[in-house]
Order: structure tokens, then C-alpha cells, then sequence
């Protein structure tokens, strides 16, 4: 199982750690479109503090993730996993789990960047600003960007298993599972069920936990069909629709009242 993940937009401290060596990170094959993706954001923030901060679409209050950006190559790098913060990742909760459950981390979750393209949880970085909406002025809308680079690496990524999509519409747009690939792939939306709306807190918190409660099961459904049953064993309830046409996702619908 590949589990696909959007990043937050508020992160963790760098920390005192060695800096980022962009050589160890996963996905090997993305190291030159984040090179120059690194390498233009660096230039961005040292030339323009202002045009910085507009193109990043920061307020005057985040004025000091202008500076951080500037310090990406020598700042200390953690693992993704304590870098990547906020509701979802609050519920997720990664440094609680046991070793068991940490290794598949490990091994399934991928964490989707508008700077790195997609990074697992392990790899280390440097705190950062750049979300996948941006649009550089020499590179163009990231999103846009790391289509053809993420296109050549993610079908072997993908591997022949379950693919769980819980990635945000902005980073959907990066990679969108083809063919083969698309038919064991997952989209999941959670529902407020007395609404039947899309809620942020209620999406967000539930998708953490979702993901914690297969990797603590260790759950390893094979198929979509496998990962409805897998969700109804943990207690959710879910709705399926399964592809109307070959090659297209399914879209799984998981009904909340309310988020603890």
C-alpha cells in the first residue's frame, strides 16, 4: 500500500541536525527538477524580500519564512515526519506509534511538496515555504511543474498495490494516477454526516486518523474494494463508487459526526 499525503503548511523548527543532502532523499529520480526548484526559490528570497513574499503569498506576518527559505541548504533537516505539522498530522501522530507501525510508515507514506515533489516521511529537510500553488517566475505554477518529473517516477512507486489518496486538490494536480495504476487507486473524502459536507477540521483529522488506525492494525488491503472493508473494520462508515470508465479512480465518501 502507497499512501499519498498532502504536507502542512505550517512546519516545525529546522532543528540543530546535519543540513539537507539531497542525494538520500527518496524518489531518486526527482533530484533535478528539485534542484532547480530549490535552487530558484533560494534566489527568489534573496533577491526581493517583498517579491518574495507575494509570489510565496505570505502576509506581513510570515515575513520570517522569507528568511528561512534562504537558509535551505545549511539549515539542520529532520525527518519529514516531525517537520510536517497541523491537524492532520496531529492526528496521525508518528513519534507515538510503535516500531512496527513506524516501519510501515516508513515504507507506505509519501508527503506530496510544492518544493521537493513528494518526499517520505523518513527522509530528512529543512523546514521550508512553498506550497504547491506557488508560481515561480522562471519555472511557472509548481503544480504544472512536477507533472512530467512526478509522472516518470511514481507508476514504479506505486509499485502493484493499493494506492490511498489523501492528498488536497493543489497537490492532486502534481501526479493524477493513470491507467493500471488509477483502477487500484483510492480518492478519499470525509463527510460531515449530518451535513454531508466537506469540513476541514472534520477532513483533515479524520484522514490522520485513518491513516494511524491501518498502520497500527497493520492493515494491508490490496485493492480498493480491500481498503472499504479494511475502514469498516476500524469503525468508519464508508460509501464506495467504484470507476464508472477503466482507467479512473475509486472515490471513497467517510461519514463523521464528530471529530475527538
Amino acid at each position: 500500500m502507497l499512501v499519498l499525503l498532502p504536507p502542512s503548511e505550517g512546519k516545525a523548527a529546522s532543528g540543530r541536525g546535519a543540513p539537507l543532502k539531497p542525494e538520500s532523499l527518496s524518489l531518486p529520480g526527482l533530484a533535478g527538477a528539485r534542484e532547480a526548484v530549490l535552487a530558484e526559490l533560494v534566489e527568489l528570497c534573496a533577491a526581493d524580500e517583498d517579491k518574495a513574499r507575494e509570489v510565496l503569498g505570505l502576509s506581513e506576518g510570515l515575513r520570517g519564512e522569507v528568511a528561512k527559505n534562504l537558509e535551505l541548504r545549511t539549515a539542520g533537516a529532520r525527518p519529514a515526519g516531525e517537520i510536517y505539522t497541523g491537524v492532520l498530522y496531529d492526528a496521525l501522530d508518528l513519534a507515538s506509534l510503535d516500531p512496527a507501525a513506524r516501519r510501515r510508515a516508513a515504507r507506505s507514506l509519501l508527503v506530496f511538496s510544492g518544493l521537493w515533489g513528494a518526499v517520505s516521511v523518513t527522509d530528512r529537510i529543512p523546514s521550508y515555504r512553498c506550497s504547491m500553488g506557488v508560481r515561480l517566475p522562471g519555472l511557472g505554477a509548481l503544480g504544472a511543474y512536477w507533472r512530467a518529473p512526478m509522472a516518470s517516477v511514481m507508476p514504479e512507486a506505486a509499485g502493484d498495490g493499493l494506492v490511498l489518496d489523501l492528498r488536497s486538490a493543489a497537490y492532486a494536480t502534481a501526479w493524477k494516477p493513470k491507467g493500471e495504476v488509477a483502477s487500484r487507486t483510492a480518492t478519499v473524502r470525509v463527510l460531515h454526516a449530518p451535513t454531508r459536507k466537506v469540513v476541514s477540521h472534520f477532513n483533515k483529522a479524520t484522514k490522520g486518523r485513518i491513516v494511524r488506525g491501518l498502520l497500527t492494525g497493520g492493515a494491508a488491503p490490496e485493492d480498493p474494494a480491500g481498503l472499504v472493508e479494511a475502514l469498516r473494520d476500524l469503525g468508519y462508515v464508508v460509501e464506495e463508487r467504484a470507476p464508472g470508465r477503466a482507467g479512473t479512480p475509486w472515490a471513497l465518501d467517510v461519514l463523521v459526526d464528530e471529530v475527538h
